[in-house]
C-alpha cells in the first residue's frame, strides 16, 4: 500500500467507525444533550398527522436558532410493525424517521429516539416482549453507522402490568441486542411506573456498561401541570391551579430533584429528564415560572433536560402562528444563554 492509498485508508476508517466512549465521557454526552425539546405527537401518534402534528423540516430549523441543543423524537414503532415472527419494521415509517435523524443532525442538535406509547406491551409485556425486541434489533442495525449524536432510548414510560420487577427483567435483554451492533453507543434507561423520580431506586443498570444514561419524567405537582387536560379524569376540577414560585414550591421541586441527583450520584450515572411540562389548561404565567424552576433546577444539579413539548398542548411553539411562546420559549432558553451559546461552535 503506496502513502497515498493508506491516507485514503485512514481517512475512510476514521469516519466510519463506532464511536468508542470512555467511562467518563457518557457525562460529557450528557452534557452536550443539554438543553432539548421533544417532538411529541407527531411519529408517536398512531399515524402522523393523527394528532395535528405532522413534522417539517422548518421546525428543526426554529429549534436550533431558539438555542435549544437537541431534540427527543418520540416513536410508536408498535402500529408500523409486521407480524410475527419477523415484525418487520415498515420501510416507509422507517424512512420517516431517518428524514427526522437527518434533519436534527444535520443542524447539529442531538437527536434522541425512543420506543413510545407501546400500551399492548404495558398491558401484557410476555406476550408482546418478543416485538419489542425485534424492533430494536432492526432499529440498531439500521443505524450503528451513525454519527454518535444519535442517542437510543428503550422505553419511555413502563407502566401497568410492565412492573418495576418485568421492566427489570426486560430492559438488560433490549440492551444486549442493541448492544450487538452498537457497543459504545449512549443508551437511555428510565424506571418504571411512567419514569417517575420515586422509581430509579427500583432501576438497576448493568455496572459492566458505562454509556448508559439515567432518565425521569417529571410532572409535579400533578393537579397543575395536568389541569384541563382531556384524556385525564377529573382535570376539569382542577382548573385554577398555580404555581408562582413559593417557598414551599420551590422545596418541593428540590427534594423530588435531589432525589434523581442522590441515586445518580451514587450509581455514578448521568441525569437525563426526559420530559417535563405544564398543559395549557394552567395560566401562561405559572406555566412559565415552573418552566424555568425545574430547567434551572435540572441544570444547577448537572442534569440534560428535554421539554414536554414543542407544537401540540403543552407546546412552546404555535404551529398556526409559527411562532414561539415567549413567556416559555424564554423559560426554557434565557436570552443570555441563548446568546452564549450561539458563539461556541457546532458540534460536541
Amino acid at each position: 500500500m503506496n502513502r497515498l492509498h493508506r491516507w485514503i485508508f485512514l481517512v475512510i476508517l476514521a469516519a466510519t467507525a463506532q464511536p468508542v466512549l470512555a467511562a467518563d465521557d457518557i457525562f460529557q454526552v450528557n452534557k452536550r444533550l443539554g438543553r432539548g425539546i421533544n417532538l411529541g405527537n407527531a411519529l408517536d401518534a398512531p399515524s402522523e398527522g393523527s394528532w395535528g402534528l405532522t413534522l417539517q423540516a422548518d421546525y428543526f430549523e426554529q429549534i436550533k436558532q431558539a438555542g435549544f441543543q437537541s431534540v427527543r423524537i418520540p416513536i410508536r414503532w408498535a402500529t408500523h410493525t409486521g407480524p410475527a415472527p419477523e415484525f418487520t419494521v415498515d420501510p416507509t415509517f422507517f424512512a420517516r424517521v431517518d428524514w427526522a435523524i437527518d434533519q436534527a443532525l444535520s443542524r447539529g442538535l442531538i437527536a434522541v429516539i425512543n420506543a413510545h406509547h407501546d400500551d399492548d406491551l404495558y398491558k401484557d409485556p410476555d406476550k408482546h416482549q418478543a416485538r419489542l425486541e425485534a424492533t430494536w434489533r432492526q432499529i440498531a442495525r439500521r443505524y450503528q453507522g451513525r454519527s454518535d449524536q444519535l442517542l437510543f432510548e428503550l422505553l419511555n414510560e413502563p407502566n401497568g402490568s410492565l412492573t418495576d420487577d418485568k421492566w427489570q427483567d426486560l430492559f438488560p435483554k433490549l440492551l444486549a441486542i442493541v448492544r450487538e451492533s452498537n457497543p459504545k453507543r449512549a443508551v437511555i434507561i428510565g424506571p418504571g411506573h411512567w419514569n417517575n423520580v420515586e422509581s430509579l431506586k427500583a432501576l438497576v443498570l448493568p455496572e459492566n456498561d458505562h454509556n448508559l444514561i439515567a432518565t425521569f419524567h417529571y410532572y409535579n405537582p400533578f393537579h397543575f401541570t395536568h389541569q384541563g387536560a382531556e384524556w385525564v379524569e377529573g382535570s376539569q376540577a382542577w382548573k385554577g391551579e398555580t404555581w408562582t414560585g413559593t417557598p414551599a414550591q420551590r422545596d418541593a421541586l428540590k427534594k423530588d430533584f435531589a432525589k434523581a441527583s442522590e441515586w445518580g450520584q451514587a450509581h455514578k450515572r448521568p441525569i437525563y429528564v426526559g420530559e417535563f411540562g405544564a398543559y395549557s389548561g394552567a395560566d401562561m404565567t405559572s406555566r412559565a415560572i415552573w418552566t424555568a424552576a425545574v430547567a434551572r433546577e435540572s441544570e444547577r444539579l448537572g442534569f440534560s433536560w428535554a421539554y414536554w413539548e414543542f407544537a401540540s398542548g403543552f407546546g412552546a411553539f404555535d404551529k398556526e402562528t409559527n411562532q414561539w411562546r415567549t413567556p416559555l420559549k424564554d423559560a426554557l432558553v434565557p436570552l443570555d444563554s441563548k446568546k452564549a451559546q450561539s458563539n461556541r461552535p457546532n458540534g460536541p
